[in-house]
Parts: C-alpha cells; sequence; structure tokens
C-alpha cells in the first residue's frame, strides 16, 4: 500500500536514511584513498591519501611510500605542508584526479609542482633532479609493477658495469 504525500505530511525519514546510507557507501567504493593505511604521522598520512589518487592505487608499499616521503622531505622542507594543502583542495573542490593537474596549470597555483613530483617518484622511483636525482625504486617503482603481468623489466643492466653512462653512438 502506497502512502501518498500530501503537502501537511512529512516525508518518510526511515527512506531517506536508507536512501542516503546506500548513495554514501557506494561513493565511499568510488574513492580510491578510502582504504586506510599505516603511517607514521598525519603528514605521511597526506602524504599516502594524496599519493593513492594521483597513481590511481588503493593500496601502496607501506616501506617504498616511507623512503620516497623521507626524500621528497629531504629535498623540500615545505613538502608535509604542501601535500596536505592539494589534499585539502581535492577534497574541498571535488577534483578529479584526470583534471587534477589542467586546473592547477591554468590557475597558475604555487602547487602546479607538486603532482608531477609524487607521481614521477612513485612511478620512476626517483626523488630530485640533476645532480640531485636519486633513485629510490627501481623493479617496485609502478612503472614495472604496471606491466609486470606481461613484460619482466630487467633488475639490472644488460652491459659490462658503468656501460649505461656512455653516451649512444
Amino acid at each position: 500500500m502506497n502512502k501518498r504525500i500530501d503537502d501537511g505530511d512529512q516525508p518518510d525519514t526511515t527512506r531517506r536514511v536508507l536512501l542516503f546510507g546506500l548513495v554514501s557507501a557506494y561513493t565511499a567504493t568510488l574513492v580510491p584513498w578510502a582504504m586506510a593505511q599505516e603511517a607514521a604521522d598525519a603528514d605521511e598520512g597526506a602524504f599516502l591519501a594524496l599519493s593513492a589518487i594521483l597513481v590511481g592505487r588503493q593500496s601502496l608499499d607501506a616501506a617504498q611510500a616511507q623512503r620516497l616521503y623521507a626524500a621528497l622531505v629531504e629535498d623540500d622542507p615545505g613538502f608535509p605542508a604542501a601535500a596536505k594543502a592539494l589534499l585539502a583542495l581535492i577534497e574541498e573542490r571535488r577534483i578529479d584526479p584526470m583534471q587534477l593537474q589542467t586546473i592547477l596549470d591554468d590557475e597558475k597555483s604555487p602547487l602546479v609542482a607538486l603532482p608531477r613530483r609524487i607521481v614521477t617518484a612513485w612511478y620512476m622511483g626517483i626523488v630530485g633532479e640533476g645532480a640531485k636525482a636519486r633513485a629510490l625504486a627501481y623493479e617496485t617503482a609502478l612503472n614495472a609493477q604496471v606491466v609486470g603481468d606481461v613484460l619482466k623489466p630487467p633488475t639490472y643492466s644488460y652491459g659490462a658495469y658503468g656501460s649505461w653512462t656512455s653516451k649512444p653512438i
């Protein structure tokens, strides 16, 4: 039996609560950072959440995350605050991760370089640039893991020691 709601009747609150609960549960499955990972502190937690959003992974290697985070902070002591600010911006404006870099570029945001630095660290395993660049991951970097089901990237150089330093002909 359906009850018709007249102008004076109140809507069915039980039904609305149930609908809200279902929508909330479904939405939580779409958010990549919904799965919690251990973090040493709030700063590292913000880095992990931001990393999950940017690289599109729900779970990231904790030991590698600590190495990358430590190196990023060593390069830029303001990194933790910038990571928190970017995470807050994404959550506040509900920015699609695929549109984030374009939005930051268009707005000439002071955070414009941050997503690139984080994604490079995770996918290439490299933190820093030029003479300050250091490799923190190779076979565990995401670029090797993404293709790992089909390709087996080598974990060593094919040539003699130092052969990669010679300029190609």
